[in-house]
């Protein structure tokens, strides 16, 4: 078994005579079989298996695909010049490595916290609660950050329909001219009511605006070739690789959405087989209509002049045909685009919570599961409220920076947990195995430190506060709560 030492039983003290001490406390690790032994399971009922390969693909395009185009390209621009592409490539590679780490322990360990179950399982307790608070912060940030951009789409969109648009000062956070950003907590309370009806009814509505962005994703690069300039592309890397790699750590963001297939490994019908597959198929799609758009994007506008444009496609769709029309409809896909993004990643949030809910490591309300919809909907509420606040009141670089890091620390995590459960436990059954590991991972986890070396100052003070104040809450509540820290009590059958 994984799990290190006898935990301490209720009411001992800590670190009794010849008992575990504090450090074998926090590298207690839960093993395997009970991981998955308990899938599904929550306070007064269970998670319904209903997605196959189809949906699962569709999750993680759908958390995927839209963030990095629709909202930050504006932002990476000014940083790499026409060079983004090649910021797209390196973030997609760095993608790829942890990819391929998730999809081993996806299919190995099918459950619902993702990365922060691949943790407690094989680096103990501690890893896997900073790993679960990195989880928070990737998830979280980036549906705030995702709202913010949409709501940018939908003044594009009421401006070429009806010639109005939202006051600034009810469309924009503090700071960026604004004093509430309206739009931005109302895409997340329209995710959250897809959310409170089921997994199955929010995967189907998902589906649909998945294949809606890939359509205008398709249609923006077929239009917008008419306006390549080849003087565009001059000066190819003004900035120099400093700035190749400054852009891929913040477009790295827009890849966060691949690895959301793994938190539904309790709502798949056949996780084992089904979440490697999603997880690979979704990021080759994915990076391949990035880089396709990147391109055409900065070979039809100027570099030098996206600063500041955070719905930059409709604007290129204006200027290349001349009619609003264009712009007007591919601003209504973003709109339905970044919805579902929105909707995918909220998702994925809720399920981490609900698998740190069950472990005991934050209160069981997130585990709470209706008995008719099969869904956690007070976790689904409180999640939304948040998450729709901090994207009415924070504005998107900041959103985005802070996703990036907290996103790149977990995947570190996932590329050692993967070699670390390869030497522990050899025996297990593996659907997917990682080629020429442990140089794969190895590699995954040296760029993911590489671009989080690539992040501001200010992103480092910001993720710093962010986990200290996390390590509080696992002293103060999580670490005594943990279940892991009383008798191991009769769960569900072993799964076969």
């Amino acid at each position: 078994m994984l799990d290190h030492g006898a935990p301490p039983q209720p009411g001992t003290p800590a670190g009794p005579p010849g008992g575990p001490g504090l450090g074998a406390r926090l590298m207690r690790r839960k093993p395997v079989e009970r991981l998955v032994a308990e899938g599904g399971h929550g306070e007064g009922g269970a998670l319904r298996r209903t997605m196959g390969l189809w949906q699962l693909t569709m999750i993680s395009i759908g958390a995927t695909l839209g963030t990095g185009i629709f909202v930050v390209l504006g932002e990476a621009v000014p940083k790499a010049g026409p060079a983004v592409t090649l910021s797209f490539v390196l973030a997609g590679l760095t993608a790829l490595f942890s990819a391929l780490s998730y999809a081993e322990l996806a299919g190995t360990i099918p459950v619902a916290g993702s990365s922060y179950s691949y943790a407690y399982a094989t680096l103990g307790e501690l890893i896997a609660w900073i790993c679960g608070w990195c989880l928070v912060l990737e998830y979280g940030v980036s549906v705030a950050a995702v709202a913010v951009g949409w709501g940018e789409y939908l003044n594009e969109l009421l401006d070429g329909t009806i010639g109005v648009t939202i006051p600034a000062a009810l469309s924009a956070p503090p700071g960026d001219g604004g004093y509430f950003n309206l739009p931005a907590l109302l895409v997340v309370l329209l995710a959250m009511a897809f959310l409170l009806g089921g997994a199955r009814e929010s995967a189907r509505a998902n589906t649909v605006m998945v294949m809606i962005k890939i359509a205008a994703l398709v249609m923006f690069c077929a239009i917008g070739l008419q306006g390549v300039r080849s003087g565009n592309y001059a000066h190819f890397m003004p900035l120099g690789m400093a700035g190749v790699s400054a852009a891929g750590a913040t477009l790295f963001f827009s890849y966060i959405g691949f690895d959301a297939a793994s938190t539904a490994g309790e709502e798949a019908r056949n996780a084992q087989r089904d979440l490697p597959r999603a997880i690979m198929l979704s990021l080759v799609i994915v990076t391949l209509l990035y880089v396709a758009v990147a391109a055409v994007a900065v070979g039809a506008k100027p570099w030098r002049s996206f600063t500041d444009s955070e719905a930059a496609l409709a604007q290129i769709m204006r200027d290349v045909t001349g009619q609003s029309f264009w712009g007007t409809l591919l601003a209504f896909c973003a709109v339905v685009a970044i919805a579902s993004v929105v909707l995918t990643v909220l998702y994925g949030q809720t399920r981490v919570l609900f698998a740190m809910s069950r472990d005991g490591l934050v209160p069981k309300v997130f585990s709470k599961v209706h008995p008719k919809t099969g869904a956690p909907r007070a976790n689904t509420v409180i999640v939304s409220l948040f998450c729709g606040v901090l994207a009415a009141a924070i504005p998107l670089g900041q959103l985005a920076d802070a996703t990036s890091i907290g996103t790149l620390f977990a995947f570190a995590l996932v590329n050692v947990a993967v070699v670390v459960l390869r030497r522990t436990r050899p025996e297990m059954s593996r659907s997917f195995r990682v080629p020429l590991s442990p140089v794969l991972p190895a590699l995954g986890f040296g760029c993911c430190v590489w671009l989080m070396g690539s992040l501001s100052t200010v992103t480092w003070v910001i993720f710093g506060v962010w986990m200290a104040a996390g390590l509080v809450f696992y002293f103060v509540y999580g670490h005594r709560r943990s279940r892991l820290a009383a008798p191991e009590t009769p769960a569900t059958p072993e799964a076969k």
